[in-house]
């Protein structure tokens, strides 16, 4: 087994960070559109992912770098204007977090590779919720049924 480079783990605990940032934005957005009844879940997420954007920036702190900001706004996959376009926005952020968490499960070692793990399975069970459906493999958008597509799991940091 290969060690990863650190510079490797740094980048992946940037793109896990600005992946947190999205979805902070995100779920402004969800909570603002969803009904009654989930705004507790969206709550919850949020909360979770303001606790992560919190480690993350101290991980990146401790491995001598200073944190990539946030972006001004972000462009949303898709209008969101009632709650079942808000609940489809919600799944899609855990996917793409979990997809973020997945590289860095894949370039972290030691404590940055358990945490990154822990918050892989946390964005997998929170877009289950959401969906109400699992992936196979969650943030491996390369093993699910869009097998065909080259693209890394990670998205850009401009888009949610």
């Amino acid at each position: 087994m290969t060690t990863p480079s650190p510079g490797g783990e740094l980048a992946a605990v940037q793109a896990a960070l600005a992946a947190e940032y999205a979805a902070l934005y995100g779920y402004g957005v969800v909570g603002a559109r969803v009904d009654d009844a989930r705004r507790a879940d969206a709550r919850a997420a949020y909360d979770a992912h303001r606790a992560h954007r919190d480690a993350l920036t101290r991980t990146v702190r401790d491995l001598g770098a200073d944190p990539v900001a946030a972006d001004a706004g972000y462009a949303l996959p898709f209008p969101v204007t009632d709650p079942a376009s808000a609940v489809r926005l919600a799944a899609v952020l855990e996917d793409r977090v979990a997809a973020a968490y997945a590289d860095l499960v894949r370039a972290g070692h030691g404590d940055v590779r358990r945490d990154a793990a822990a918050a892989l399975r946390e964005s997998a069970v929170r877009a289950v919720r959401w969906r109400g459906s699992g992936a196979a493999f969650p943030g491996l958008p390369e093993r699910t049924a869009d097998a065909g597509s080259s693209a890394s799991a990670t998205p850009s940091p401009d888009s949610l």
